[in-house]
């Protein structure tokens, strides 16, 4: 990617066409902006289209995950600091809101933020000022803010867990990024061109295809992990399959699905599905990812047949498509 030209984030579907309207719309605004979505989703590449469609596309477009290292460290590369400020500090260290000036700082994570920095976060939002950590003198600068969480903020506000205050400035406008499995359209484009990339990385002459029964497990599979798990899958499946004159007809989807995997001590020997608890998630929805996983599974296991897959749960076929129905796995037009 040049400096001047943000990565394309790419589908047709509606749901992805309506955010790339609003998107457009509120670029050119000189106002906070946040952005919700799942893990990969694509959080990031929606803040740099922000940007790079904005009057400050020349200027710097810095990023920070602020889930990934202390507050004190976040402080300090927020900020900067002066010589003192700590032990170690022996020069003046410019943070990423001076590095940013006149350009856009694209807050990651911003859900894990604590609240005193939520506060001197708000200070810059409503006047553009600070100090550096060991400093005296206010600090003006003219930055944009784009946050990114997949939080539920105003829970978290209600809670006391999030400054209200802060919240209602960074909310002039907030994106919400689809997940994947709403742009069923999307994936197997998706798909294709990042099995494109990978070919390429092979050094293979032409990208061979997938089959029929490959896409429909693409487009079947929930992808909880959203774009990031798809390209996943697809680079993983294009180099294990080897075989560049021949359509991919078989995608590794679980790298760590193995009948070597060990059961434990007290296992009954047949593969199980990890259960990830999500406290931010009622219980019914929990319920409803797992049952998910396990129809998947069953499917991908069974080479999307669905009888097979219908027994190895303990369900008769009737049973078995009623659930796929339920849960939308696999639309009417391809039960029927």
């Amino acid at each position: 990617m040049s400096r001047n030209q943000p990565q394309r984030l790419i589908g047709e579907s509606m749901a992805l066409a309506d955010v790339l309207d609003q998107v457009s719309q509120v670029a050119p605004l000189n106002r906070p902006v946040l952005v919700i979505g799942e893990r990969g989703t694509g959080k990031e590449l929606v803040a740099e289209r922000l940007h790079f469609l904005s009057t400050r596309w020349e200027q710097p477009f810095l990023k920070v995950n602020c889930g990934a290292i202390s507050e004190s460290l976040l402080d300090a590369d927020l900020f900067g600091y002066e010589p003192g400020a700590f032990t170690g500090a022996n020069r003046v260290h410019k943070g990423r809101f001076e590095r940013a000036d006149e350009g856009t700082l694209f807050l990651d994570e911003l859900g894990n933020m604590s609240q005193a920095l939520q506060e001197k976060l708000l200070r810059v939002i409503e006047y553009g000022e600070f100090e550096r950590l060991g400093g005296q003198k206010s600090l003006h600068v003219n930055v944009r803010i784009v946050a990114a969480t997949n939080e539920n903020l105003p829970k978290l506000a209600r809670e006391g867990k999030f400054r209200e205050d802060l919240l209602d400035r960074l909310a002039f406008d907030v994106i919400t990024l689809p997940p994947l499995r709403a742009r069923e359209k999307d994936i197997e484009r998706l798909a294709e061109h990042f099995a494109i990339a990978m070919s390429i990385e092979l050094g293979w002459e032409d990208f061979p295809g997938f089959s029929d029964k490959a896409l429909r497990q693409l487009t079947s599979h929930p992808f909880y992990g959203n774009v990031r798990e798809l390209k996943n899958v697809v680079e993983r499946s294009v180099y294990r399959w080897g075989k560049q004159d021949t359509p991919i007809a078989h995608l590794v989807i679980d790298p760590f699905d193995s009948p070597w995997s060990p059961q434990g001590a007290q296992g009954s020997g047949r593969p199980e599905i990890a259960l990830d608890v999500d406290p931010s998630l009622g219980f019914s929805e929990q319920v409803a990812r797992y049952e998910v996983r396990l129809l998947s599974q069953a499917l991908d296991r069974n080479d999307q047949h669905q009888g097979k897959a219908a027994d190895a749960l303990g369900l008769t076929y009737h049973q078995f498509r009623s659930q796929l129905k339920k849960h939308g796995i696999i639309g009417k037009d391809k039960l029927n």
